[in-house]
């Protein structure tokens, strides 16, 4: 147990500064739509394809340079244009921008969700977010293993008696077991979406993961040039066509020359904000060139494409938002208080008489 409990508190006075930032970010960006505050923010959600289609011609038209467009949702009713270096803009269900930028750093909840998902650092800050999930899972199950020896003592606290460090050491434990569960669902749903080889141990038990995570590659499809005026409004048509109760998530360009114009789109009965449901339209003329329906992929995939919405609380309505709101405050002060104790209130070595 002395061993367990030096790792345990290395390990966490290391890490813990930057599962604090994680829960700290994660519960603002939970609730990102609600203060969001802008024009039309909070309109009925446009579902005539019709209606869309009108928006997206109008948006690409005005922004040749646009990369994707990411649709309104019934959280935000307004459309998010994606342009070149970090780049973009809002705009209403019309196709009528509400604000532009020119860099992440003037939009609060981009660079959040930068900081985030990459530390600001790319792809090396997003490995270090996912060792530092790993590193959460062995917190949660050896801190229950130490907490076990010592379960008599049971005090719940949400915060410490005293900043000492035996207050916050006993408020730790006590208060760290209460959210055990809601701390590994969020730390093994982060790094599932980071380290496949870990999603992959997690949907084993649902068929082989090899097979379940390769099932959400988007259909190879080759295309031609794009189009100078492609038909906007006959695309979405064929959409919504192909799957008549979802809805269109998002819109991205071509690249390169030989990609198709990708669509996104959410069934009904799928989790996941954007879905899974894809769709390939040739750039040249607009025709469908192939089509993947979430709903019939693998039940590893859609295990696998349950962990986002779990994760960020796109699913379950106010009520999970609000769980996974206690699970980030509880992650950002265990965190905090973890580093506070470790690097600033360690118990001073008695000197030999």
């Amino acid at each position: 147990m002395k061993l367990l409990d030096l790792i345990h508190r290395w390990t966490g006075g290391i890490v813990g500064l930057v599962l604090a930032i994680m829960g700290l970010t994660g519960t603002i960006l939970v609730h990102k739509e609600s203060w969001l505050l802008l024009p039309h923010a909070g309109d009925a959600l446009v579902t005539d394809p019709a209606a869309i289609g009108a928006a997206t011609e109008k948006l690409l038209a005005a922004e040749p340079k646009a990369q994707s467009i990411l649709y309104a949702s019934d959280r935000s009713a307004l459309h998010q244009l994606r342009l070149p270096k970090g780049a973009g803009a809002y705009a209403d269900q019309a196709g009528n921008v509400v604000t532009r930028w020119q860099s992440q750093w003037e939009r609060p909840e981009l660079w959040i969700f930068d900081l985030h998902h990459h530390l600001f650092t790319g792809d090396f800050g997003e490995t270090i977010i996912g060792v530092a999930g790993l590193a959460a899972i062995v917190f949660v199950v050896t801190g229950a293993m130490l907490w076990w020896r010592v379960r008599g003592t049971f005090r719940f606290r949400l915060w410490p008696r005293r900043l000492s460090r035996p207050a916050i050491v006993m408020q730790h434990r006590d208060f760290g077991i209460v959210m055990a569960p809601l701390l590994l669902l969020s730390a093994v749903t982060g790094t599932m979406m980071i380290f496949k080889p870990f999603a992959a141990i997690v949907i084993a038990p649902f068929g082989a993961p090899g097979a379940a995570l390769a099932a959400n590659a988007p259909a190879k499809a080759k295309s031609g040039p794009l189009a100078a005026h492609p038909d906007w409004r006959a695309i979405i048509a064929a959409a919504h066509a192909r799957f008549p109760d979802a809805q269109i998530r998002l819109l991205a360009l071509p690249r390169k020359p030989g990609d198709p114009i990708a669509i996104r789109m959410k069934r009904a009965a799928e989790w996941l904000p954007n879905g899974r449901s894809t769709l390939a339209f040739d750039a040249v003329d607009g025709r469908l060139l192939a089509a993947t329906d979430a709903l019939a992929l693998p039940a590893g995939t859609q295990v696998f494409n349950g962990a986002y919405p779990l994760h960020a609380a796109k699913v379950g309505g106010l009520a999970w938002r609000l769980v996974m709101t206690v699970s980030g405050l509880a992650l950002m002060l265990l965190g905090s208080l973890t580093v506070w104790t470790f690097w600033f209130r360690r118990p001073r070595q008695k000197r030999p008489r």
